[in-house]
């Protein structure tokens, strides 16, 4: 049985158990409330930070729709003082780069830049989409994209372009803003430490994002396709917070991407760190707690527990000492008390019963072995007998005697090897008699096991079982072999038949036929008064394939008249 847990440790578990248990619950969920929060508060942060980029951009926009006002309404001027005006313009607005024209075909007719002239050094502004000029009815933005009118000056730059009232020789005007300054911002605009913000077109195309070289690498990506399809809002996965917003007056959109990780980890790591040393102190004053009321109530119990355990280990020579502590224990105490007497007293009867209970077990199986045998063997005789052949039934009738004379010995229970072979060879002559030679046999004896000790009329019932199960119904002549050798501490006996063999179900029912049946009882008696005897260890095993033979292995200790085994 396994070792109960004393009552101290019930209860110190208990206590600390439902402490910790409650504290669990607590921490759990005054931590799952915090992490809400502080994802509540980064969607918070995150839609706050791209509706600021969102304004930036839109203002951005704006000053570009009024620069380009200007623009128009100086193309209108007289040359002179278009160009002077556009001089002026230039200066007071450093952030543009360029201004073009150009005539209906989409040629470049002039371009006015601060401190570069590049007319008569290119004839196209690669910047200018004719195509999509044509199809636009108003004006136009492209994305922010390289400069390449000019040598050896490449700006990054956003290009509006605009139509012109009809009349004069240029048809569009295209304004060249440095991107720079935007992008700088857009840089900037950090939610945590990975987080970032990108432009979008209406089409989903990136217009311009921090980590522009590794998604043209290949190195990262975006799904323009699915944020394009959403509306402005915050969407938070669990593990990425992205936020999108339509810049006023504009095909654009900001999207903002922060992760959830890196805003709540930090955070969840000191705020779990207080909570565990808050938890640990609650949990080591609840240990300490139960300690102490354990130690009182328990230490008259484990007293009255210490003589429990020494009764069970010593009951013979133990003697009880009454505890004290409370009425309940004290209670106890004279209960074990009188419990210990009685069952001292119980020992010695239930000793004395035993092994009277033994003795008659073991003659009661002889006796039931006994009267099988005689019984089958008077039949044979009474066989011969009615045939005539009463030189055999004369010769029978002398191996019985000196069968039962083996049998009888004296009244002992245990008889010498040798003297069990004798008798297994009597009944196997008697049986040869009545089979009339129908099979043969022989020992093979190990001559250091025949001074050794074991119980009488062990073999016989296995050789009869052999006969009449084994050799009975087979037609041509059938062999037994009788084996008796050492195996370590052990003595091994072997009966072998090449019968008919049995399944495994009559192989149990062989073991387990009772008192009732006519035939195979003496194999059940000698495999129970084996374990009686010697012990659970020892006894029969049988191994039988139908069609080939029979094996009866029999197990039982080296045992001499010396070692202290009663022979009567």
């Amino acid at each position: 049985m396994s070792r109960r847990p004393r009552i101290t440790t019930i209860l110190v578990t208990m206590v600390v158990g439902m402490v910790a248990v409650i504290l669990v619950c607590c921490i759990g969920l005054f931590l799952d409330r915090y992490r809400r929060a502080i994802v509540q508060n980064a969607r918070t942060s995150s839609a706050q930070a791209v509706t600021q980029v969102s304004n930036t951009v839109a203002s951005y926009l704006e000053d570009m729709d009024q620069a380009m006002d200007s623009v128009t309404q100086t193309l209108g001027q007289s040359a002179a003082r278009r160009d002077s005006m556009l001089e002026a313009f230039l200066n007071f607005r450093p952030d543009v780069v360029a201004v073009t024209s150009y005539d209906g075909a989409g040629n470049l007719l002039d371009c006015w830049a601060q401190g570069r002239d590049p007319k008569e050094k290119i004839a196209v502004n690669l910047s200018f989409d004719y195509d999509q000029a044509r199809r636009t009815a108003d004006s136009f933005m492209t994305a922010p994209h390289v400069e390449t009118i000019f040598d050896r000056y490449y700006p990054w730059v956003v290009t509006m372009t605009a139509r012109l009232d009809e009349g004069g020789e240029a048809a569009w005007v295209s304004l060249d803003l440095s991107f720079s300054s935007l992008s700088s911002y857009i840089n900037n605009v950090g939610i945590g430490t990975r987080g970032y913000c990108f432009l979008l077109d209406a089409g989903g195309n990136i217009i311009y994002h921090p980590q522009q070289q590794l998604i043209y690498s290949g190195l990262k990506s975006e799904d323009t396709a699915a944020l394009a399809a959403l509306d402005d809002g915050v969407y938070d996965n669990g593990t990425v917070i992205t936020c999108v917003n339509s810049v006023e007056d504009s095909g654009w959109r900001v999207v903002g991407v922060s992760y959830v990780d890196e805003l709540v980890d930090r955070n969840m790591a000191e705020m779990m760190q207080l909570s565990a040393l808050l938890g640990a102190l609650v949990l080591g004053g609840a240990v300490l707690t139960s300690w102490l009321l354990s130690r009182l109530l328990g230490r008259p119990l484990r007293g009255l527990a210490a003589a429990m355990e020494s009764f069970e280990k010593d009951a013979d020579h133990f003697t009880y000492r009454p505890v004290g502590g409370t009425r309940e224990v004290q209670e106890l105490s004279a209960s074990f008390s009188h419990m210990v007497g009685r069952i001292q007293q119980l020992m010695v009867t239930v000793r004395q019963e035993e092994v009277n209970l033994r003795k008659t077990e073991l003659k009661a199986l002889q006796a039931q072995i006994n009267p099988h045998f005689l019984y089958n063997t008077l039949d044979s005789i009474a066989w011969m007998c009615e045939q005539g052949q009463n030189a055999d039934a004369v010769r029978m009738v002398h191996a019985l005697a000196r069968l039962f004379r083996i049998s009888i010995s004296k009244g002992h229970e245990l008889i010498p090897i040798a003297r069990e072979i004798e008798h297994a060879e009597s009944y196997l002559q008697i049986q040869k008699y009545r089979y009339k030679n129908r099979f043969t046999y022989h020992f093979e004896v190990d001559p250091g096991c025949l001074d050794y000790l074991c119980n009488k009329i062990t073999l016989q019932p296995i050789i009869e079982n052999a006969i009449n199960h084994g050799l009975d119904l087979m037609v041509e002549e059938g062999h037994i072999t009788v084996q008796v050798c050492p195996d370590g501490q052990d003595i091994l006996f072997r009966v072998r038949d090449d019968g008919v063999g049995m399944t495994p179900e009559q192989v149990a029912a062989i073991l387990n036929k009772g008192p009732s049946d006519r035939t195979g009882i003496g194999i059940k008696n000698v495999n129970d008064r084996l374990k009686i005897y010697f012990g659970k260890q020892y006894g029969l095993r049988i191994d039988s394939v139908p069609d080939e033979g029979t094996c009866v292995e029999i197990r039982m200790p080296k045992v001499r008249q010396e070692d202290g085994y009663e022979t009567k």
